[in-house]
């Protein structure tokens, strides 16, 4: 059974979209990789790249053209510049050529085809790669899908992580969760910390989820400190400066907490739409509602930094794990109650534990903020993670903290289960029409008019 943790769910990378820039970046550096392994890479004179689906749709605004071109270079989403990403297509353009691992390749405009209308049939983000000789001919040609969060998986197989690897508390559902808590007596970060630490090392964890949670805050900090316009045609205006600005001049800081989370959500998403440096959570569409929370708790629940890694982004990470295996985090498939939804309810979940929760309240209160964003669409203004998806993370950011207070208020005990909830998310994507998942076909996104 394929293990998803902590580390696979909450990865540094950057802006715009974990599903249409940290996936094609991915999928680009495999191909890349998947030609030179079988010897083909020199005698590759051209690539060609076709996007299908939500893919073709929205591919330009969250800046996959970019990302494609990185990742045949060799740039990994973790370590790659965003100031050079965010240029990298119209260089590539402008000069005519790209790099393919260090080997100059002739490139052009056309290189790059979108397809929208046309959906491969595993996944709506299809990418297809073809490596072609000096004839013409196609030398090696690969089918990726970007399954969300930055998963990327082949077309015969479902390359999710440390598939080969066993842990000591495996489970698919939270009935299992909890049944491998109360049995062996761990809190879920304990359980979470196990299970990664079985495969990765204790050491390795606790210091990757340092770095994820430093970069998380020193992303609010860049965010709340930045001022001008986001990218693209629709000229948003930043807002995270300006709202902490007047936040901090209040006359009455006494009941002020509800805002500072909003403009500490609005900030990661202003630098996640910006290109910057962001961790998906478990999306990039989604970055600032985990970051929020926690950096909240720290700000007026006086929490550690060593608790925020420890437990909170631990219980967090095992109820996005269940997202992750029995629906979607994909807003192409689910939409945005596949990315909002589940970070809303892993925030709820870790906070919970923050504040002594016991394992039932969290799974409560990750029920409660599920529960309440069911159905959600995925419709962004002009193919940009922009409109309505950065206010979209603060209110969500607020449903969770309401959903942990709910949880905290009751003794766990409830009705509908957070397994449920999970299924009806799942139901509830299938059902959903397409044009509602991150094609910009339905929604606010035909219905605001560009200006």
């Amino acid at each position: 059974m394929t293990h998803i943790g902590a580390l696979d769910l909450f990865r540094i990378g950057v802006g715009p979209s974990s599903s249409h820039t940290v996936g094609p970046m991915r999928a680009a550096l495999a191909f890349a990789l998947e030609v030179d392994s079988v010897g083909l890479a020199p005698e590759v004179t051209e690539i060609h790249i076709s996007l299908y689906g939500s893919l073709g749709a929205t591919g330009a605004g969250h800046g996959t053209t970019n990302a494609l071109v990185r990742g045949l270079a060799g740039d990994h989403p973790e370590s790659c510049d965003p100031d050079v990403l965010s240029t990298a297509f119209d260089t590539a353009v402008a000069s005519g050529e790209l790099s393919f691992l260090g080997r100059a390749l002739p490139f052009s405009l056309g290189d790059i085809s979108f397809h929208p209308l046309t959906m491969l049939p595993k996944h709506s983000n299809g990418m297809k790669f073809q490596a072609l000789g000096s004839a013409g001919e196609t030398l090696l040609e690969s089918v990726y899908y970007s399954v969300g969060g930055g998963f990327i998986e082949g077309e015969a197989d479902s390359a999710q992580p440390d598939e080969a690897h066993e842990v000591p508390f495996d489970f698919r559902s939270a009935v299992e969760l909890l049944e491998h808590v109360h049995v062996n007596g761990l809190s879920i970060a304990q359980l979470t910390m196990a299970n990664d630490s079985a495969i990765h090392g204790e050491a390795v964890v606790k210091q990757k989820l340092r770095a994820v949670w430093e970069t998380m805050r020193h992303c609010i900090e860049r965010g709340l400190a930045t001022e001008g316009v986001l990218p693209g045609p629709l000229t948003v205006k930043r807002r995270a400066h300006s709202m902490a600005a007047s936040l901090a001049e209040a006359d009455d800081q006494s009941d002020l907490s509800a805002q500072w989370l909003q403009a500490y959500a609005i900030a990661v998403n202003e630098e996640n739409a910006n290109g910057g440096r962001v961790v998906t959570a478990p999306t990039n569409g989604a970055a600032g509602i985990i970051p929020a929370v926690a950096y909240w708790a720290q700000a007026f629940k006086n929490i550690s930094d060593d608790d925020i890694i420890t437990v909170f982004l631990p219980t967090a990470a095992a109820i996005g794990s269940l997202y992750k295996r029995n629906a979607s985090i994909s807003g192409a498939e689910a939409g945005c109650q596949g990315e909002v939804g589940s970070a809303c309810s892993m925030a709820a979940a870790g906070l919970t534990a923050l504040l002594g929760g016991t394992p039932e309240q969290v799974e409560n209160a990750a029920e409660i903020a599920m529960e309440h964003n069911l159905g959600l669409t995925c419709d962004p203004v002009g193919g940009f993670v922009q409109m309505p998806c950065i206010e979209r993370n603060a209110i969500a950011a607020g449903t969770a903290v309401a959903a942990t207070r709910l949880a905290l208020l009751g003794d766990g005990a409830h009705k509908i289960s957070l397994d449920t909830v999970i299924e009806t998310m799942r139901q509830t994507g299938i059902d959903m029409s397409h044009k509602y998942k991150e094609t910009s076909m339905g929604g606010l996104a035909v219905n605001v008019v560009e200006c």
